[in-house]
């Protein structure tokens, strides 16, 4: 049996989501931050913040976690990175820690940074090497939120986290340089790993989660085809795979399966249509284990 922390705050609604969909819903309690999770191989649950989760799994608190790979790097958590979880509102699940400064600044890269600068940053330890391996002293500054509201006021330089870049511009700030990519990560605790028990159950949880995400923006296709435009209809056919083709009892006709993107099905549908394809079903995927 295992145990669980899932991140508070911007991926909490979308985790819970996810663990709703793979089947391992997670159940709110009296006691906010100690949910359950009615299955099996779940014995703790517990909410935090993802800057915490990293070192708590590393530590052995828990047996498996949800956390960025920014917080990761930053605690320097020694942990198993299971699988790469793009399960965000936005799909890829890829942000950017970026320097930012004032837009009238006549700054416009990374080296260009005045020595002794004010930074303002909820990475300490990533600014601190990055500025380091570039040889300019700095001032770091450790933010406790709204970090961008900061400059120029209070501080001169802005390393934060962003996936548009939006927020930085809203408030005239403009970006420089790019310390690292993140994306959220699905972690173990290296004795937990290493125990044949626990990661047999880990390895399941994983697969469970993966396959919720994998079926995301993917349909299942059905429609049946005379015989003699089989072959026409399957080369233009986008599949995972080959599709699948059965001879429908006592017809010339098949019956055809594949899985598609979501996106462009209201392209393809009519092609298959004028393709030969009759009695074409849309039909929604829950999970694809690979």
């Amino acid at each position: 049996m295992i145990s669980i922390a899932i991140p508070k705050g911007s991926l909490e609604e979308q985790t819970l989501i996810l663990f709703k969909q793979a089947d391992l819903g997670i159940r709110k309690t009296d006691r906010e931050y100690n949910p359950i999770i009615d299955d099996p191989r779940i014995g703790k649950v517990k909410v935090l913040r993802p800057q915490e989760i990293p070192k708590y799994v590393e530590e052995g608190y828990f047996d498996l976690g949800i956390s960025g790979k920014d917080w990761i790097t930053e605690t320097e958590s020694d942990v198993v990175e299971v699988a790469d979880m793009p399960y965000s509102k936005q799909g890829s699940g890829n942000v950017k820690i970026v320097i930012a400064v004032p837009r009238d600044e006549g700054i416009n890269s990374v080296e260009e940074v005045k020595p002794n600068s004010r930074v303002t940053t909820e990475y300490p330890n990533m600014t601190k090497k990055f500025f380091e391996d570039l040889g300019i002293p700095v001032e770091i500054f450790f933010s406790y939120g709204a970090t961008e509201a900061k400059v120029p006021d209070l501080m001169d330089v802005v390393v934060d986290l962003t996936e548009t870049g939006s927020t930085l511009r809203k408030n005239g700030l403009k970006i420089i340089g790019k310390i690292t990519e993140s994306s959220t990560k699905l972690i173990a605790n290296k004795d937990s790993w290493n125990d044949d028990e626990k990661r047999k159950e880990i390895e399941e949880i994983k697969t469970l989660l993966l396959g919720v995400i994998d079926a995301r923006g993917m349909v299942l296709l059905k429609m049946n085809v005379p015989e003699n435009k089989l072959d026409d209809l399957i080369t233009s056919l986008p599949a995972m795979k080959n599709p699948t083709t059965s001879k429908l009892y006592g017809t010339d006709y098949y019956a055809v399966e594949t899985v598609v993107e979501k996106r462009g099905v209201n392209i393809l549908i009519p092609q298959l249509k004028s393709n030969g394809a009759e009695d074409i079903l849309e039909l929604d995927i829950s999970k694809i284990v690979r």
